[in-house]
């Protein structure tokens, strides 16, 4: 299977740019498809605005989104794509809070400025493979030091949760429940792998499938069982004798 990628991106020489970063990135890239707007990009994911993509025969696997557009904001594609199963890579020359969190909360799982260096894009967009977060420097940066500032991430400004009033039991303390559908077996298959510490790219090796393929797979097993990393996922599948 081919990997499509969708660019969503008003600048045509930041798009050619995207475009470059994209195939040295990935040997298995087949297709990508350029939008210049909302508008276009609806168009061809097949939805109105304010509506939800859903996924064709023939889907997207990974789509990178500019923030500010001629006829809106990137934030309203990626609310839309919610249930759509692809990697949504912001790319942005945006790097203030005010851009970053709301693009998170609305379900980007990486962060690029568009100002890097080529090599550092290429770089930061790899580790998709590796099951990592694509992230410029400096918002790497930029989160860690909103984390060690004794921030979240769902609460004061930014969603950042406040810590449980004094004598109220942490939500930490309680074991995270499970999700009453069960994993398939290519699901299963995949937490196996993903415990023994096998890479992304390992594991797509392996199964025969493309790593776009296995990190749908991960996110799926990291809803079922109510986790966020691949450590909480193995520990937890041991404990309840999943693999």
């Amino acid at each position: 299977m081919a990997v499509k990628v969708l660019i969503l991106e008003d600048n045509p020489v930041a798009r050619g740019f995207l475009c470059r970063v994209v195939r040295e990135s990935f040997s298995d890239v087949d297709s990508i498809t350029e939008a210049s707007d909302l508008d276009a990009a609806r168009r061809l994911l097949g939805h109105a605005p304010g509506g939800r993509a859903t996924p064709s025969a023939d889907p997207f696997q990974l789509i990178m989104v500019d923030l500010e557009l001629p006829d809106g904001s990137g934030l309203e594609l990626l609310t839309e794509l919610s249930s759509y199963p692809a990697t949504r890579i912001v790319t942005t020359l945006y790097s203030d809070d005010e851009h970053l969190f709301p693009a998170l909360q609305c379900g980007a799982d990486g962060y690029l400025l568009k100002e890097d260096r080529f090599e550092v894009l290429v770089e930061e967009l790899q580790k998709i493979v590796r099951g990592q977060p694509p992230l410029s420097p400096a918002i790497a940066r930029r989160l860690l030091n909103h984390f060690r500032s004794g921030e979240g991430l769902t609460g004061n400004g930014h969603g950042v949760a406040e810590p449980p009033a004094s004598g109220a039991p942490s939500p930490a303390a309680a074991p995270a429940p499970l999700d009453h559908e069960r994993l398939t077996p290519r699901e299963s298959e995949v937490l196996t792998y993903l415990s023994k510490g096998f890479t992304i790219k390992e594991i797509a090796s392996l199964m025969g499938i493309k790593w776009f393929t296995v990190n749908d797979h991960i996110k799926s097993i990291y809803k079922k069982l109510n986790v966020s990393s691949r450590a909480e996922a193995a520990v937890l599948a041991s404990k309840q004798g999943l693999v």
